[in-house]
């Protein structure tokens, strides 16, 4: 069964396994995850569950967004997702579930905003090598060539260059629950996931296992 959770990365660690052997784990504060609004076919197009996570300030909240909340009759949440699982019938508006949906050796997939790197170059964001460092060379860092001068006359698409590096959506894939504390809400990941410390993250299973 498709299952998914929203949480919030707490950072890493490491625990022993039961052979005796360390394994680094990313600590994950996974729900209570409440069902704000269930998507249908026949009114949206397709299946889904709204689902909110993290308590917030009211003040925090525009006044359509807590109209949103105050409908569902649920506590302002600071993140909604959509989740499109196979069985959306199951859920009802106000529902609440937590870590234990997923248990120790499951293999899940984790999404999360990357961290942010800023403007970089082409060493740093593709990986590339660099020239001679030599005082003659006069090319260190650069990308290189463009391409010919009169035919095409033009950089062609998806050349690798400078620009912004990180803070994209990013997907780990095939990761394994090493532990679940239900009552801490706590999810034990072995490895680690996209984004920084506190950032925001989505729980699904491995569409390859």
């Amino acid at each position: 069964m498709k299952k998914a959770i929203l949480g919030r990365k707490l950072g890493m660690t490491q625990v022993f396994n039961e052979n005796g052997k360390i394994v680094p784990v990313t600590v994950v504060e996974a729900g209570p995850c409440v069902v704000v609004q269930i998507k249908t076919t026949e009114k949206d197009g397709y299946n889904a569950i709204q689902v909110g996570f993290d308590d917030i300030r009211a003040n925090l909240v525009n006044k359509p967004k807590a109209g949103h909340f105050n409908k569902a009759g649920v506590p302002l949440k600071r993140v909604l997702k959509e989740l499109r699982l196979e069985d959306c019938s199951s859920y009802e508006i106000g529902q609440e579930f937590k870590a234990d949906v997923f248990t120790a050796g499951d293999k899940i997939d984790v999404s999360g905003i990357s961290k942010g790197k800023g403007f970089q170059g082409v060493i740093k964001r593709w990986n590339q090598h660099r020239g001679p460092m030599s005082h003659g060379s006069k090319f260190h860092r650069a990308p290189g060539s463009m391409g010919a001068s009169s035919d095409p006359a033009r950089t062609f698409k998806n050349k690798r260059l400078p620009g912004h590096m990180g803070n994209v959506n990013t997907t780990v894939l095939n990761l394994e629950v090493v532990r679940v504390m239900a009552d801490k809400n706590v999810i034990l990941i072995k490895g680690g996931v996209p984004g920084p410390n506190k950032g925001f993250i989505v729980i699904k299973n491995s569409v390859k296992s």
